[in-house]
């Protein structure tokens, strides 16, 4: 030690340097840099990647294990389930336990096993950091092949856990009303902190629409494992909290009896109370399974559902032409105006000659007929005359107070809805930069030409004027029932239109276009049947009712492109809805 201590004091270090100077500088050279060296790693070690290693001891002793919140139930008016969720089996991995190149590896050994490409394996742990002490979830829902595999294998840093899946029991029906969910992207993680990595949240439908109330809250458990990741005690939790549950209008007999009635073909239809605007069915195809959605969907999957014709598109919350079913509108506009009265009479023929052009009678003229009869016969050159006399401002503007273009969809909640439109000669000029001209108004009046509504606000306006004229706010949850936001408001329409227009409606049923209703089933309805006419395509038919006559309760309205006859292509839907409905209530009758 005294050799040590005299080899570095002043007077030997000198001599030293005047002895032997090329040894001496060597030595001093070795000496600092040894300890510089050591000095540099002490600061590493302590003052750069100190949180990295305390992080990673305390890791090593402690973990913490999040505990997903199950997803609260969707139920139809009834309590009957319509989304709820079940047990399945997930995968997490604990990024710290292989540093970034190891898990390349790993990631190619369990791609087989998971069935997951191992990109998408390495794309989930880059989201979360390979440094994080948290686990992140790379399948929700592994087979019975998969988790036997991982089990004899025991791969370290991989774990398998119990948890609840989504599950729709009835597979695609009301589909487009639940929507589906999936895990929140990292745009969504980065715009919600309280989201925890691999949080499921809604993408449509009542899913989104409720998200906040059935995501409920993800819980936490803090365990303490040994170095090979052992757990060996439990040093506390914090339990998760359910999602709430969510109770829709929407009767599930009727549902189904919508979408089996419309086989999954182009279209959209809706069924509602007319009383209280409460939505008891509404279907929309083709359609979708959104159970694909609560795991991975393979290639094969995704190129079918891209196969079809836009399935994910809403159809009964778009607009069509209405074609006769808006008849009820010109009829309301020409009495309401008062340029007609309900005992009003005029003469049909083969066709009338407006412009230069004849427009025709569907099926020869009627002779001098009022209302009732053009409703029943759906007499076009009837409904022509009157809607030239009345106008179209005032076509539109009760177009507007029967729901058309004016039916509130941001209450309903649901994405991807178009409100209809009911053209005038500004909002043409406006629009198309085109003049308004006469032959305009003629194929107005029978909801052709620039008219649109959809399924949904052909329901409210049917629902108007079997209701006594009050114009309905179509809605989806039954706490929104009877509430402030969805009290019915008057459209303003005189008592004698009103009874004017019915007795045209029954009249479709008793005896007119829309007969193949009255066939003693069900207790007598009313309705009207629509043919619209499509450029280059064959027709849309269209069909909208209520019932029953004598107190009315429901309301239906049925779009199918490309259908045909509104009586034959759209009407047997209705009819399945009556009857699931009148099975259910005729002792209320």
């Amino acid at each position: 030690m005294d050799r040590v201590i005299s080899l570095f004091s002043p007077n030997r270090f000198a001599n030293l340097l005047k002895e032997r100077s090329p040894r001496a500088l060597l030595l001093m050279v070795s000496i600092t840099y040894l300890m510089g060296a050591f000095g540099f790693r002490l600061a590493q070690l302590q003052l750069i990647q100190g949180r990295y290693y305390r992080s990673r001891a305390e890791v090593n002793r402690i973990r913490q294990v999040p505990i997903p919140a199950q997803r609260g139930n969707i139920l139809d008016r009834e309590g009957r389930i319509l989304a709820t969720h079940r047990l399945s089996r997930a995968v997490y991995l604990w990024p710290m336990e292989y540093t970034k190149a190891q898990w390349q590896v790993k990631a190619v050994q369990l791609s087989p096993i998971l069935d997951l490409p191992a990109d998408e394996i390495l794309t989930k742990l880059a989201q979360t950091g390979y440094n994080s002490p948290l686990p992140v979830r790379i399948s929700r829902d592994i087979g019975q092949e998969g988790y036997l595999a991982l089990s004899e294998i025991g791969f370290r840093g991989v774990e398998m856990r119990p948890e609840s899946n989504r599950y729709y029991p009835h597979d695609r029906i009301a589909s487009h009303v639940l929507g589906y969910i999936s895990e929140a992207s990292l745009a969504e993680l980065k715009a919600h902190p309280e989201y925890p990595m691999g949080a499921i949240v809604g993408r449509m439908g009542v899913e989104a629409l409720a998200n906040d109330r059935l995501q409920g809250v993800w819980g936490k458990r803090i365990l303490e494992v040994n170095a090979r990741g052992e757990e060996f005690g439990e040093l506390g939790i914090r339990p998760p909290i359910a999602g709430e549950p969510v109770q829709l209008t929407l009767d599930l007999d009727l549902q189904t009896a919508a979408e089996t009635a419309l086989k999954g073909r182009r279209g959209g239809v809706v069924a509602l109370n007319v009383k209280t605007g409460e939505l008891l069915a509404i279907a929309s195809g083709p359609t979708f399974d959104p159970n694909m959605f609560t795991r991975r969907i393979t290639s094969a999957e995704w190129q079918h559902l891209e196969s079809q014709s836009n399935p994910f598109l809403n159809r009964a919350l778009q607009g069509y032409p209405p074609g006769s079913t808006f008849k009820i509108v010109t009829a309301a506009a020409a009495m309401e105006s008062g340029k007609f009265y309900p005992n009003s009479i005029l003469w049909t023929s083969d066709y009338i000659t407006v412009g230069g052009i004849r427009f025709y009678e569907h099926s020869g003229g009627y002779g001098a007929i009022g209302f009732r009869d053009a409703f029943a016969f759906s007499s076009n050159t009837f409904f022509y005359q009157v809607g030239m006399s009345t106008g179209p401002e005032q076509i539109s503007h009760w177009a507007s107070r029967l729901g058309i273009g004016t039916t509130d969809l941001q209450l309903l909640g649901l994405q991807g809805g178009h409100p209809g439109s009911v053209p005038t000669p500004n909002r043409k000029e406006k629009v198309y930069g085109e003049p308004w001209y006469l032959g305009d108004t003629v194929s107005m009046s029978i909801g052709q030409g620039l008219v649109l509504a959809s399924p949904l606000e052909l329901a409210v306006m049917v629902a108007s004027i079997a209701n006594g004229g009050w114009r309905v706010k179509p809605h989806l949850l039954t706490a929104q029932t009877n509430t402030t936001a969805t009290q019915p408001e008057p459209t303003g329409m005189a008592p004698e239109t009103l009874a004017a227009i019915r007795e045209g409606l029954i009249a479709v049923v008793e005896y007119g276009t829309g007969r193949r209703l009255n066939d003693g089933t069900i207790p007598p309805t009313a309705g009207k049947t629509g043919t619209a006419e499509v450029v280059g395509q064959p027709d849309h038919a269209v069909f909208v009712a209520y019932g029953p006559v004598s107190d009315p309760e429901i309301a239906i309205a049925v779009v199918v492109e490309n259908g045909g006859y509104g009586s034959v292509g759209a009407l047997p839907i209705a009819k399945k809805i009556f009857q699931a409905y009148f099975s259910k209530h005729t002792a209320q009758i």
